[in-house]
């Protein structure tokens, strides 16, 4: 959830640490600090609050620093306090480190530390590091960080300065996500991409149980056992302009609008010239493909509510059983998995700590993995036996939205090449669906050319402290994503429901002083959907509805109307998540929330 950066090279590396910190504000922080070797020792400036509060207190110092490294802390262990803002040092001042995880034997290692006479600053569990480092310094730096990496359990992306060694910036991974910059003459660190993309576009990402020792001619890489190992170079192809507002008030404003590019990245080069996917995306054998007998979708978050509607979308058409599972529940209910079983994880980051659980478990048990990832290099794309990578490039709100949108047509991509290599389509149902996939960019640049109309209706119901959101079938899968995105940036109480479920307890908290946003975008289901429209407004509430064009029927029964371009019932939840999207965006700006790093949140879970 922190964020980390570091630098060696001729800069002003103080400078440098700060500009990236910057560059992964979005990842959720309550203080930030800075460590810089000047003149044989490490000086270190922390404080509480923002990187802007940070970065005036730094200022101008140590110019003459040449090796630096920085973070950001979202409070675990300790309240957010300046004491307790990383980077930490030992008792000498020799050794300094930043560290994003969770040391999990940390009262252990503290109470044996206190007992031979170390003496801590701070409540973390992060301050045992520098310490057990100074416990087995004997003159090698690099061995120390070994050998006191070796007494920790937990999870661990460390970046390590010593005035033992200037000429060196130190990192470590374990199950927390951590990147090399690499340079000419300079070296970066960070724990996200974008915060090296300015600098560098050549990255070495590392993997658990690495150890690299960075100096400005050179990056040497090694396992905790001391063995060497090499690790490939990444070329981003990421615009880095992408990374920035671009003048937008916010990134979730820029990223909603970015979404039609967003579908069309993911789409591109994955169509055959007949208008079919092409089948090599499944990266699987038709023969294993038509042995399956059991799908699970496992994600968190925005990425589970993607997986809802791959449920809808892969379970009418493949006639085997679907499941979509929270990750965090999927990994401790022993499922039925056998090697004819696909598990299917979708993730932003790839770095989702109980989505990698879920991937293991899911590999213990024999069955087939497929990666549904946004991020190159990330631990999820490389240890899933096969990867989908969307194309939504750097999301940086927390919020998520187009890499959700790129989710979605991920899974309808995978869902038809499945289909065709089940024979469960014929070649002139997938062409017609591809078809209307690829209209998608166009439709949902019309429902973007609606947003005065969405504003309108947020700056009436800003005062509203209770919205429902009411769908049935893939409508409900869209309200519970329409639902987090309102609950998780504006701080509303939102709740999704499905609608036929109101009458069996929740229709008693539905009164005048409610807003209730009814989607009913799928044609099938129009009747049922319009019933429940009445039986929120006999109780006075007042409904939004969502329809698709030509619904002449919905808009009757309700207060106020969003309408959008028609599609097939299946690919209408791309099409509804982006009014929803904006209406969230609105009532956080009227409401002056942060909207691109709301409280409490953080852009990659790297903890359970």
């Amino acid at each position: 959830m922190c964020g980390i950066t570091g630098y060696i090279g001729k800069r002003e590396a103080v400078r440098v640490v700060v500009d990236q910190l910057r560059r992964l504000e979005y990842r959720g922080y309550d203080s930030a600090g800075v460590a810089a070797r000047v003149d044989g020792r490490i000086d270190v400036v922390k404080s509480e609050g923002k990187i802007a509060r940070l970065a005036m207190m730094v200022d101008g110092a140590f110019p003459e620093a040449r090796v630096a490294l920085a973070h950001t802390r979202w409070a675990t262990h300790g309240r957010p306090s300046t004491p307790n803002a990383h980077p930490h040092g030992d008792c000498s001042g020799q050794f300094v480190i930043a560290h994003n995880g969770i040391i999990e034997n940390y009262l252990e290692l503290r109470e044996q530390l206190s007992e031979r006479g170390h003496r801590f600053q701070s409540e973390t569990d992060t301050e045992v590091l520098p310490h057990l480092v100074e416990e087995r310094f004997r003159g090698c730096v690099e061995t120390a960080l070994r050998e006191a990496l070796r007494e920790v359990r937990g999870s661990y992306a460390v970046v390590m300065v010593s005035s033992h060694a200037p000429d060196a910036l130190f990192a470590a991974r374990q199950d927390s996500p951590l990147v090399i910059g690499l340079g000419e003459g300079e070296q970066f660190i960070a724990s996200d991409i974008p915060a090296v993309l300015p600098y560098t576009r050549r990255v070495i990402v590392l993997e658990d149980g690495d150890l690299a020792v960075l100096r400005e001619n050179e990056v040497r890489i090694t396992r905790l056992d001391g063995s060497p190992v090499q690790r490939p170079i990444l070329e981003v192809t990421w615009d880095a302009a992408a990374a920035e507002k671009g003048g937008y008030a916010h990134f979730m404003r820029k990223e909603i609008d970015d979404q039609p590019a967003a579908i069309r990245d993911t789409m591109r080069g994955r169509i055959t010239a007949e208008g079919a996917v092409d089948p090599r995306i499944l990266g699987m054998s038709a023969e294993r493909i038509r042995a399956l007998n059991r799908i699970y979708l496992v994600a968190c978050g925005t990425a589970y509510h993607a997986g809802l509607v791959a449920k809808h979308f892969w379970e009418r058409r493949l006639g085997i059983p679907v499941e979509a599972d929270l990750a965090s529940e999927f990994r401790y209910r022993d499922p039925a998995i056998d090697e004819n079983t696909l598990v299917v994880l979708i993730s932003q980051s790839g770095e989702t700590a109980d989505t990698r659980a879920a991937l293991r478990a899911a590999r213990a048990g024999g069955a087939a993995t497929l990666g549904i990832v946004n991020v190159v290099g990330s631990t999820l794309s490389r240890e899933a036996e096969h990867v989908f990578h969307t194309q939504a490039g750097p999301e940086i709100c927390v919020a998520s939205t187009k890499a959700y949108v790129s989710q979605l047509i991920g899974v309808y991509l995978l869902g038809l090449a499945l289909m065709r290599q089940r024979e469960r389509i014929t070649a002139a149902e997938e062409a017609a669906i591809v078809a209307d996939l690829a209209r998608l960019p166009e439709q949902v640049q019309a429902v973007l050319a609606n947003e005065d109309a969405i504003v309108r209706i947020a700056e009436r119901f800003a005062g509203c402290r209770d919205f429902f959101f009411l769908g049935r079938g893939l409508d409900y899968c869209v309200a519970m994503e329409g639902a987090l995105k309102l609950k998780e940036i504006s701080y509303i109480h939102s709740e999704a429901l499905a609608a036929g479920e109101m009458k069996h307890g929740t229709l008693a908290l539905v009164t005048q002083d409610v807003c209730t946003l009814c989607l009913a975008t799928q044609a099938r289901l129009q009747e049922k959907m319009i019933s429940n429209v009445k039986e929120v407004k006999a109780r006075d509430a007042t409904v939004i509805s969502l329809v698709r064009a030509g619904d002449t029927e919905t808009p009757k029964v309700s207060d106020y109307v969003i309408e959008l371009p028609a599609t097939r019932d299946e690919l209408m939840p791309v099409l509804a998540i982006v009014p929803l999207q904006l209406l969230a965006y609105h009532l956080a700006r009227i409401l002056e929330r942060e909207i691109d790093q709301p409280r409490n949140l953080a852009k990659s879970v790297t903890v359970e």
